[in-house]
């Protein structure tokens, strides 16, 4: 495996992440960069997607096909879409940034994918969520355990596409896959048990580590395994894993602005839905640990939701989303997301060498922290 040189200079680090920063603030001043990388990566990555997913069994592949946007419920074609494929944009563009041949890792991308959607039709189950992507949820279509079975089998299947891939990286990417599975299941756990505490028992710094389980795992897993893909060294490797991570709280703090204050007609759910179900999301458990008063009105309002409270309505919601406002919760968010784009973008010095070739992963990283659905 070859070794990327290095500068082992701090002041030469720092002067060439400002290089990679001043290139990226010019390749993301337009968002059409990225969407170009997006829509690339969705044409490359999707016939794999759709060859793994033909060989489940037949019930499982149903519910597979539905919840990629690919099948209407009844089994006929749909013309929706399999969300943005961020995941494998960022394992191709990394590949592209350290001078690899991307073509070589559309399996990688895709059992990146297919991870990514195995969390999201588990988590859906979990989060009682009804609606994805527009429509409803694979479990509310064909029930609970079907959506489950169905996340397992699209697991199975990533870990099958690198087990079949000849290429001499894929070994140390399904490791990589594996890991990260567990502990993006370590995130969920503590994301649940949170749910079940009082607000004031939930603190500011355990709801970053579990983001960054829950979030930043998977980013930093496609970005290094980009990395491992073009044959770049082990520091090289573990820079790409923090710049994702770093780049995934981002898009986790701006994701929980969004769960708050998104409009419904972009993001396909109902407003406050976060609220809603009481979630200790980043932006809240910032507000309640502002030291306001309006934290201690935002702790009598959220409480724990009891299964027998009647679902709140929209005017509580947004009397809700106005305190956590108040208390400086999404304000503190924003200023939060951008601090952590910053140390992405210096970890991203590390692995790329040539500030161009960073334009890529820096425009994606620009988008999922700049959108606003």
């Amino acid at each position: 495996m070859t070794r990327t040189k290095q500068s082992s200079v701090p002041h030469q680090q720092e002067a060439q992440g400002a290089g990679i920063a001043a290139a990226g603030a010019v390749a993301a001043s337009d968002g059409q960069e990225a969407a170009a990388i997006l829509a690339q990566a969705r044409t490359q990555v999707d016939p794999e997607l759709r060859r793994a997913i033909e060989t489940l069994p037949g019930s499982l592949r149903r519910v597979a096909l539905y919840h990629f946007g690919w099948e209407h419920a009844d089994g006929t074609p749909a013309a929706g879409h399999a969300g943005k494929a961020i995941r494998p944009a960022l394992v191709l563009a990394a590949v592209r940034a350290l001078g690899g041949t991307p073509e070589l890792a559309l399996r990688a991308a895709a059992a990146v994918e297919l991870v990514h959607n195995f969390t999201l039709l588990h988590d859906d189950v979990m989060d009682r969520d009804t609606t994805r992507r527009h429509r409803p949820t694979a479990w509310t279509v064909f029930g609970e355990a079907d959506a489950i079975l169905a996340g397992d089998a699209i697991q199975a299947l990533a870990q099958r596409l690198l087990a079949e891939d000849p290429h001499p990286a894929a070994r140390e990417a399904a490791v990589r896959i594996a890991a990260c599975v567990m502990e993006l299941c370590e995130g969920q756990v503590t994301d649940v048990a949170m749910e079940r505490r009082r607000p004031d028992e939930v603190t500011l710094d355990e709801c970053l580590v579990m983001a960054e389980a829950k979030t930043g795992a998977l980013l930093g897993c496609a970005c290094a395994i980009g990395g491992l893909y073009a044959g770049a060294g082990e520091e090289e490797v573990a820079a790409l894993d923090r710049f994702g991570r770093e780049a995934g709280l981002a898009f986790q703090l701006i994701d929980d602005i969004i769960g708050i204050w998104g409009d419904p007609a972009r993001t396909g759910k109902a407003a406050g839905a976060d609220l809603a179900v009481r979630k200790k999301s980043l932006p809240v458990v910032a507000a309640l640990a502002s030291g306001t008063p309006e934290a201690a009105e935002l702790a009598a309002l959220y409480g724990v939701l009891e299964p027998d409270d009647a679902p709140p309505e929209e005017g509580e919601l947004e009397a809700m989303a106005l305190v956590v406002e108040r208390a400086g919760g999404r304000d503190w968010a924003q200023l939060h997301a951008a601090d952590r784009m910053s140390r992405a973008v210096h970890q991203l010095s590390r692995a790329v060498p040539e500030p161009e070739a960073a334009d890529g992963l820096l425009s994606l990283s620009e988008f999922v922290t700049r959108r606003s659905h």
